[in-house]
């Protein structure tokens, strides 16, 4: 899968803030007018992303694809080449650590995301995972791709467009009915699902009976999800969201007990995958840093 590609300006930004005024230490040994390429590889097994990225930042600098180049998405093997860039050395060095780093960063949210996805389906294969909107602030573009790239969808991409009711929302209400707190926020936004946050059994069975179109269960364990389902009348409309603490480790057990949708913001804070990064002069031995 490759959704989308960031713009050219974030690029631009990412490239000037690691070399706002040239590399220094390729401009004092005199060596950034000599041709070479830079490959990079998967060190380990993952799923890539950023790789378009990459290579279009390659492509600001003067430094064209000149290898096989993989699609953010693709299951790589340990090894497996992903992209190659070939130009001059002042070029290579300012791409260099920004787009293997990037790389890094978004492999690992990726086949983070991927590896929950696969351990909830093997619980159940329609279930779907959703990650928050907790990835740190002034990278959401980039990490909303990384999730994408994983298999799973964004939970909320802003405030601005989801009705996600919590109980620091409620302390607001005072004596209002659920039932009328649905029906006012159907009125005011008729075309969003209606989505309310709860902390135990009984609020859920509360909510669901309100006409809530999505229950989320905030850090109840995947016995309080299938007990919650037991008792929601046949044919309900309302489904079930677990979130809180959703990892690969708990995801199969979550989805066997019946949830819908699991609610997860652990991809954010996986290690980064690490990229290999070789570079080589013409007709010189090469290193790997």
């Amino acid at each position: 899968m490759n959704p989308y590609r960031l713009p050219d300006p974030d690029l631009e930004a990412l490239l000037a803030d690691d070399a706002p005024f040239g590399d220094a230490t390729t401009c004092a040994l005199g060596i950034g007018g000599q041709a070479g390429h830079m490959v990079f590889r998967a060190r380990h097994a993952m799923v890539l992303c950023g790789v378009e990225e990459a290579l279009r930042m390659g492509e600001l600098r003067g430094l064209p694809g000149a290898g096989p180049v993989r699609a953010s998405g693709e299951r790589l093997a340990a090894g497996a080449e992903i992209l190659t860039l070939a130009g001059d050395a002042a070029a290579l060095h300012q791409v260099w650590k920004t787009a293997q780093t990037l790389m890094e960063y978004l492999a690992g949210i990726a086949t983070a995301t991927a590896d929950i996805v696969a351990a909830a389906r093997r619980g159940h294969p329609e279930i779907a995972v959703a990650c928050t909107r907790k990835n740190f602030p002034g990278t959401k573009a980039a990490a909303i791709k990384a999730v994408l790239c994983g298999g799973a969808s964004p939970h909320r991409l802003s405030l601005s467009e989801t009705l996600l009711v919590f109980a620091e929302h409620r302390c607001f209400l005072g004596a209002e009915a659920p039932a009328a707190t649905v029906r006012r926020l159907r009125r005011q936004w008729p075309e969003r699902a209606v989505v309310v946050e709860v902390g135990d059994e009984a609020e859920a069975l509360r909510w669901q009976q309100a006409g809530a179109d999505i229950v989320q269960l905030e850090k109840l364990p995947p016995e309080a999800v299938d007990r919650i389902r037991r008792q929601f009348p046949t044919g309900t409309r309302t489904r079930i969201a677990a979130a809180g603490g959703i990892n690969s480790a708990n995801a199969e057990a979550y989805a066997r007990a019946g949830a819908d949708i699991l609610v997860t913001s652990a991809p954010y804070f996986a290690p980064p995958r690490d990229v290999a990064v070789t570079l080589t002069a013409l007709q010189t031995r090469p290193s790997t840093p």
